[in-house]
């Protein structure tokens, strides 16, 4: 198989998946029955593409594969009458192989497969889950990851989550305007998870992950235009865009990672950042402040600086402040700490990294160490910061996180063997990495 073969198969799975699994849900009602035919399609691909050339038009390709290969189980397994009518109108009016069919004929299902996961009979955790795996093809793991969850205990709630989907009859739809509310923030959270995956992916060569990312601004642009009177779609947009800004600048030519710091503040698109201003300043006029509407602020006072020494860290503190009032949760407070340090100081950031360690929290989230290491670095203690560089790569997952965390384990390491040969140096200054908004 050819380079442009697997290239080719890697950027429709990136860019098709989720059409393709949501287009057969939609014909056909069964979840596991779409994920399993839109998989075959994709290795029917692998093994067709290197003999036959790559497609004019691959999603079309897949999405008519993959409704054949349902079309074929219906077959086999239909037993009743309504299965052999819904295999009738399974039936492709075209030609062997798909060639004539374009998915652009098809209407994009994937906003009804949102807030179909998100319907609030289903846990929280379940709804963004389900969408993540079925919507943007992320496996298992990946997922477990992003919920700091076991993979097993990932893959039983995904099970559960379909049969509850089948079992309670969820319909598979865009709810009516009376409904949306209540699903508003399952439906945010799936967008906001699939940006974060994309913006620093679990897994991996690459740092960023840049189709995940534009696939979640793409549906959190779709979403603000459906909700146009909810002001935490806007805020979410505005946030995506704002990280979004500085991808260029965020790994070197290498593919290395770049501090906030470190980065090139003339690559940021500007116009994506005028937009999230605009977005911002639309959904603060709304309502009192939601948690998406505080962390987009966070990410503007980040993106408007000037240079890093222009960051207002004080007003960030604040904005995390009030975020832990919203979203009390471990990693804004272990956000909370790096901007509190970067504000008052190192030994001030320290002090509060080192409390959430010591309630035990956050076990096994290599940022906690890796945040732990940079203020250590900068106060002085190049021991210390080498041992919490050594746990935080050891705990990262990135491979281009992993190079960072080893680069500075040997600035420390060499920086030891300074000190206990000429006498402690001086204290070092650089970026704490402590969440997205560092990178």
């Amino acid at each position: 198989m050819t380079d442009d073969v697997r290239a080719a198969v890697a950027d429709a799975f990136t860019g098709e998946w989720g059409k393709v699994v949501a287009t057969l849900i939609g014909m056909t009602g069964d979840w596991d029955l779409a994920e399993e035919c839109s998989q075959d399609a994709f290795a029917q691909a692998l093994r067709a593409w290197p003999r036959d050339g790559i497609p004019r038009r691959p999603g079309a390709w897949l999405t008519t594969v993959a409704r054949n290969r349902a079309l074929d189980r219906l077959r086999r397994n239909a037993s009743e009458s309504a299965k052999l009518q819904q295999a009738a109108l399974l039936e492709p009016p075209l030609e062997p192989g798909g060639a004539d069919m374009d998915t652009e004929d098809i209407p994009d299902e994937r906003l009804r497969l949102i807030f179909t996961c998100c319907h609030p009979a289903l846990p929280l955790e379940a709804r963004v889950a389900l969408t993540l795996r079925t919507l943007a093809g992320l496996t298992t793991a990946e997922i477990a990851r992003a919920f700091l969850t076991a993979e097993p205990t990932m893959a039983k709630r995904l099970v559960r989550a379909k049969q509850k989907i089948r079992n309670a009859r969820i319909p598979y739809r865009v709810p009516p305007a009376h409904l949306l509310p209540e699903r508003t923030s399952g439906v945010l959270g799936v967008l906001y998870l699939l940006f974060n995956e994309g913006y620093t992916a679990t897994a991996g060569a690459d740092l960023v992950r840049h189709d995940l990312c534009a696939e979640a601004i793409r549906l959190a642009r779709a979403l603000a235009v459906l909700m146009p009177d909810e002001p935490e779609a806007k805020a979410l947009l505005a946030l995506m865009l704002f990280h979004h800004s500085r991808r260029a600048s965020r790994v070197s030519e290498s593919g290395d990672v770049v501090t906030l710091e470190d980065q090139d503040r003339k690559r940021w698109d500007q116009a994506e950042i005028s937009e999230g201003v605009g977005l911002l300043e639309a959904a603060a006029a709304r309502e009192r402040p939601g948690p998406y509407l505080v962390q987009a602020a966070i990410a503007q006072c980040h993106a408007t600086a000037r240079t890093a020494a222009d960051t207002n860290w004080e007003l960030i503190a604040d904005l995390y402040d009030l975020l832990a009032e919203l979203i009390p949760s471990d990693v804004v407070r272990l956000n909370w700490a790096v901007a509190v340090g970067m504000a008052q100081g190192p030994a001030a950031g320290l002090e509060r990294v080192d409390a959430l360690a010591a309630a035990g929290v956050l076990a096994g989230y290599y940022l906690l160490p890796a945040t732990r290491a940079d203020f250590q670095r900068r106060l002085g203690r190049s021991a210390e910061a080498a041992e919490s560089y050594r746990q935080a790569r050891d705990l990262a997952v990135n491979q281009a996180e992993q190079r960072y965390l080893a680069g500075r384990l040997a600035e420390m390491a060499s920086a030891t063997e300074s000190r206990d040969a000429d006498g402690p140096p001086a204290t070092a200054n650089g970026q704490a990495r402590g969440g997205n908004s560092s990178t």
